[in-house]
């Protein structure tokens, strides 16, 4: 069928190759690349033998022109974005300039400033339809998923969507006092970040963990769960009709919390450069350097992750509830492709979003958020690849739950 470029060697490219070279039909080639050009290779060894053809090469994708190159060699139908957010715009830019196919996770955050937002990689719409290629945003779990789930939603149960709330439970414990589950600069800085939602067509911000719910999620059980701001809020209040409010809730254990705290308060989590013997250093990034790799999680955690969306809204003239969510294995994902269930959630509908445009079953120029294409096939290949999910007509409702405001002083 054809061949992919995929960008990353991390934890969620790991098992999207994995999930790429079992679906052999779509993907007959795939040529992986990273900065690391070893890491390429390790993850060529493991799966080298099967049908699909893999190649690996070095880039540097903050480097433009060594992706063009890269990408007039390869010749790709499509380029798989699975580095890091920051590099978003050079690897679009490169797609633009050898028109070619591309998609990611996690949507563009300036390296220097700890914003995440669409309006960079909207702003490339009109190039995109002119060069007549398709940039696909945001096909992870959440956003990826739970934007597909949104939209099925809609087509299938709703004449319009009122409120959404997407919880995201990792019930996973992987033994260390305190490590993230992916990029730990990317998951810091995301959680350090004041809260928002969006509500009556306006963005009300809170404090960082300022709102707190306990909510008892299918196969993992009790647990805290918290507002943070999540990209997929942007894009969902835009292009699903009805929408008066729309949430975002992540759990965290009170290790997790207590020692974000701690690392805050001394600035460890900071962005800002300090001088350290005579060098410039990001306390961020030195952080990140000494945590855990999340890579290295997988052989050690155990337990559920629980993704889903509960819906509110009306069908017929009538209220009408709905919960959709996916309940992913540790364990059972490390049998199958070495990798925990964070990595996994992300890295399988990254496969699916490329297997989308690469079979031409999504295919309109343009940049779109995933939520914009027909959510059908991509529910079916979610049954198929390892994330089933499960329908629930009668949810516990979050506003049906009693509010906590958060311990005081948890998070500044």
């Amino acid at each position: 069928m054809g061949k992919a470029l995929i960008i990353g060697a991390g934890g969620v490219a790991s098992v999207a190759v994995h999930k790429c070279v079992q679906n052999s039909e779509v993907f007959e080639e795939i040529c992986i690349a990273s900065r690391t050009k070893s890491k390429c290779d390790d993850l060529k060894a493991k799966l080298d033998g099967g049908k699909t053809k893999i190649t690996t090469a070095q880039v540097d994708a903050d480097n433009v022109e060594e992706l063009i190159a890269l990408i007039n060699e390869v010749k790709p139908d499509i380029v798989m974005n699975l580095a890091l957010p920051y590099q978003d715009l050079t690897i679009m830019d490169a797609c633009l300039a050898t028109k070619t196919h591309y998609m990611d996770t996690a949507n563009y955050e300036p390296e220097d400033t700890a914003k995440f937002e669409y309006k960079w990689q909207w702003e490339y719409k009109e190039r995109f339809e002119k060069a007549g290629i398709t940039a696909l945003l945001g096909s992870g779990f959440d956003p990826g998923v739970t934007s597909v789930f949104s939209a099925y939603a809609l087509k299938h149960y709703f004449d319009e969507i009122e409120y959404i709330d997407i919880l995201d439970c990792n019930g996973g414990d992987h033994g260390y006092p305190f490590a993230t589950n992916f990029n730990p600069e990317i998951n810091i800085r995301e959680v350090s970040a004041n809260g928002r939602y969006w509500e009556n067509g306006e963005w009300i911000e809170t404090e960082p963990m300022e709102i707190k719910r306990e909510y008892n999620f299918a196969e993992v059980g009790q647990k805290d769960m918290y507002l943070l701001y999540h990209e997929e809020l942007e894009s969902l209040a835009k292009n699903i009709t009805g929408i008066k409010r729309i949430r975002f809730f992540m759990t965290f254990g009170q290790s997790y919390i207590t020692h974000l705290k701690a690392l805050e308060n001394v600035g460890m989590t900071s962005i800002e450069p300090i001088e350290f013997e005579g060098k410039q250093i990001i306390p961020l990034q030195f952080l990140k350097a000494i945590l855990p790799d999340p890579a290295s999680l997988g052989p050690r955690t155990v337990g559920k992750t629980n993704i889903g969306c509960i819906f509110k809204g009306k069908k017929d003239g009538k209220d009408k509830t709905y919960y959709v969510y996916n309940v992913c294995d540790h364990q059972e994902c490390y049998k199958e492709v070495g990798s925990q269930a964070v990595s996994y959630t992300t890295g399988v509908p990254a496969m699916i979003g490329a297997a989308m445009i690469m079979t031409g079953k999504w295919n309109k120029p343009g940049v779109y958020n995933i939520e914009e294409f027909n959510p059908d096939p991509f529910m079916e290949e979610l049954n198929k690849w390892g994330l089933p999910w499960v329908e629930d007509f009668n949810p516990v409702l979050v506003d049906a739950l009693p509010e906590e405001k958060k311990d005081a002083e948890l998070v500044r």
